[in-house]
């Protein structure tokens, strides 16, 4: 319907084809009429009115570059959970209710980072407790690091409608 195919998912590329952002078809329907985007790629879905019949976009790029400084992920909950893959961090168990534990405690020095904040099951992070690692017999399936924006971005190419998508984010 209308409203649904302008709320596609649609990526916007630089003019360098360097990945700025996932936008709607609305908003990319817009920077296509006002000729600040090219068509990449088209969908299958449109709009139309009573004279005029649009493809909405899958892919834009900007015609003029833009220069970005520095793409942040906010430090969040969510954003933690995502960056684990929703498991935790000590045991791999997934599809679990998940926390967050500090790898170094408050209580020891350690700090709300993106390097020692991580997903732990109510079990782990119980056992872990206010200690240091190197006190217990548990480790870190993986060392937390800050996560690249791409990797939002790529979430989307799971979903086959975007399957298109792969070569423009380096997933192929």
């Amino acid at each position: 319907m209308f409203n649904d195919n302008l709320s596609k998912k649609v990526l916007l590329l630089n003019s360098s084809y360097e990945p700025l952002s996932v936008i709607n078809g609305k908003k990319a329907l817009i920077m296509l009429i006002s000729e600040k985007v090219d068509y990449i790629e088209k969908s299958n879905y449109f709009i139309h009115s009573q004279n005029l019949v649009f493809k909405i976009p899958r892919i834009v790029k900007l015609k003029s570059y833009i220069f970005l400084k520095h793409r942040r992920i906010s430090l969040t909950r969510k954003n933690i959970f995502k960056r684990d893959k929703n498991k935790c961090q000590y045991c791999g168990k997934g599809n679990i209710l998940l926390t967050i534990d500090h790898v170094i405690p408050k209580n020891k020095g350690g700090n709300d980072t993106w390097e020692n904040l991580v997903s732990a099951c109510k079990r782990c992070n119980l056992i872990k407790g206010n200690t240091l690692l190197k006190d217990t017999e548990m480790f870190l399936l993986q060392k937390p690091k800050k996560p690249h924006y791409l990797i939002y971005m790529q979430d989307y190419v799971l979903n086959n409608e975007y399957k298109s998508w792969k070569p423009y984010l380096y997933m192929v």
